[in-house]
């Protein structure tokens, strides 16, 4: 194999302040979280993060893409599964309601930046609709595959859903929004219930 043909492994310090970045930016807010903060606790220079990424918007951007790929990750996982297409929407619904509850419950990490860029223009908002749209065309896949009627509804409702129980998760209580969300996510989708483990 060539050189230049192998592949190079991702810098330690690009991961580490990527990693930083999720945290902060997640917990605090992307505009409340500054570089020379990033700088400090991902340990790296300022020009070691400049190298990295010429603007924060590109570690925004990095971010941004690191929390899709966990998602596109968990779909692929799942596809992997071997179930059949009518209980793997169910289980999907479960994956969405347990990231509600355990990883995402300061609300979705795409509508909290958007919050934050207002421009629709912007290139974090053109990213954040690259997601939802790949969301959106994966669960009407996914609904097609079941032999769902009117995939590409079912799959605007439950994106609607999985919005309003992120959201519904942080103000409220995930412990009280997921079986709101599991309940109607099902009656919306016109599942059989959850057989009892």
């Amino acid at each position: 194999m060539a050189p230049s043909s192998i592949p190079r492994r991702p810098s330690e310090a690009r991961e580490r302040l990527i990693r930083v970045a999720t945290e902060l930016f997640y917990r605090e807010g992307i505009h409340a979280v500054g570089v020379d903060r990033l700088v400090a606790e991902a340990q790296v220079t300022r020009a070691t993060f400049y190298r990295h990424f010429p603007s924060k918007e590109d570690l925004v951007l990095a971010y941004l893409q690191s929390e899709d790929a966990d998602i596109r990750g968990a779909f692929a996982a799942a596809e992997q599964s071997g179930a059949e297409p009518r209980p793997l929407v169910g289980l999907v619904i479960q994956a969405l309601a347990d990231d509600v509850e355990r990883q995402h419950t300061r609300g979705c990490p795409f509508i909290n930046a958007a919050a934050e860029y207002p421009d629709a223009s912007s290139p974090i908002r053109l990213r954040i609709a690259e997601h939802r749209e790949w969301f959106r065309a994966t669960l009407e896949h996914l609904m097609t595959a079941a032999d769902l009627p009117d995939p590409a509804e079912k799959a605007r409702i439950l994106v609607l859903l999985r919005d309003a129980a992120m959201v519904g998760g942080y103000l409220d209580g995930a412990k009280t929004i997921r079986p709101t969300f599991e309940r109607t996510a099902r009656d919306t989708l016109a599942l059989d219930p959850p057989q009892p483990s």
